[in-house]
């Protein structure tokens, strides 16, 4: 069973990621993936999947009768929104929370939106802070294309 599944239906649907997921390698009721087919599938290794699981950011993972992981769709685009997560430079720690937070039911949606907005914050001060750094690269950059005289040879 994965987080989603762990959390009321109400939850379920409320809570998605806003963008939609990407496209599964199969339908629903078709959706039984090994671990070396999700770590194809996400580009994580075996061993992250296995570490996610163990420390509550992929909890529940179902099982085979021989005991193999069995992930669904819901798991993929758990893990697709736990990617996005650790894009915007969302801690471990924070990802494990917001978790629990699902898990925990609908009474966590506004510390669950607390922390979402606390790393949209980060995420727009990354972005002012990538803005002038590609402002400084895009000046370097007309210098040595010949769009602008270099300071240094115009002084002399």
């Amino acid at each position: 069973m994965t987080v989603i599944e762990t959390t009321p239906a109400a939850a379920r649907t409320t809570d998605a990621c806003a963008a939609p997921p990407a496209r599964h390698p199969r339908p629903d009721g078709a959706d039984q993936y090994t671990i070396s087919e999700v770590a194809a599938w996400t580009g994580l290794s075996a061993h992250t999947l296995r570490w996610y699981e163990r420390i509550g950011l992929m909890p529940h993972v179902d099982r085979s009768a021989t005991g193999q992981r069995r992930f669904t769709n819901r798991d993929l685009d758990w893990l697709t929104l736990v990617g996005k997560l650790r894009l915007t430079g969302m801690s471990v720690a924070a990802m494990v929370r917001y978790a629990e937070l699902v898990r925990a039911g609908d009474h966590t949606f506004h510390e669950r939106r607390e922390l979402l907005e606390a790393t949209r914050r980060d995420v727009l001060a990354r972005i002012s802070e990538l803005h002038g750094t590609l402002a400084v690269l895009d000046y370097k950059i007309d210098i040595y294309t010949g769009a602008r005289p270099a300071p240094e040879r115009a002084a002399r």
